[in-house]
């Protein structure tokens, strides 16, 4: 096993910078291509591409390591984890354990269950309801409740002043 892990850790260290070097080189030939003719921006080298893929690092993406960031969705989850009874915790398991093999009905059955919150699954948290997201594709395709096209059946339109 340690033998797996150094192995591992030399491909690291020879394929990393490597992989720096074919991206500094790709950037500095992007730039030297492009800028100089376009705005008349000066010539780069191999380094000046180098520091600018380091600056663009530290400027957009910052300082925090690779995969952890840390927000709003893990407290928010947290909460409405302990929120949820044991046997809402099992269903919960049960059906982000079959989710591949769902259809498209049973996995609106199953969000449904769970408060309807959200798209990407048992994940959901944000955007729109899927109920919201049900009642707009019911009333575009004339689905079950479809209210029909504004101003019918008492809809937005009707509650608009007229002759404005």
């Amino acid at each position: 096993m340690r033998r797996v892990w150094l192995m591992k850790g030399l491909a690291f260290i020879v394929c990393a910078p490597l992989f720096v070097a074919a991206l500094s080189f790709v950037v500095m030939l992007l730039w030297n291509a492009l800028i100089p003719s376009l705005f008349a921006g000066p010539i780069l080298g191999f380094w000046q591409a180098a520091g600018l893929l380091v600056l663009c690092r530290i400027l957009f993406v910052g300082f925090r390591p690779h995969g952890h960031h840390p927000g709003w969705r893990h407290g928010a989850w947290r909460a409405r984890w302990h929120r949820m009874s044991p046997e809402e915790r099992d269903r919960f398991r049960d059906g982000f354990r079959r989710w591949k093999d769902m259809s498209r009905d049973e996995r609106r059955q199953f969000r449904r269950g769970f408060g309807g919150r959200g798209f990407g699954g048992p994940f959901g948290g944000c955007g729109p309801g899927m109920r919201d997201m049900d009642e707009m594709h019911d009333a575009m395709h004339g689905g079950p409740g479809a209210r029909g096209t504004p101003g019918e059946r008492g809809g937005p339109a009707d509650d608009a002043p007229r002759g404005v």
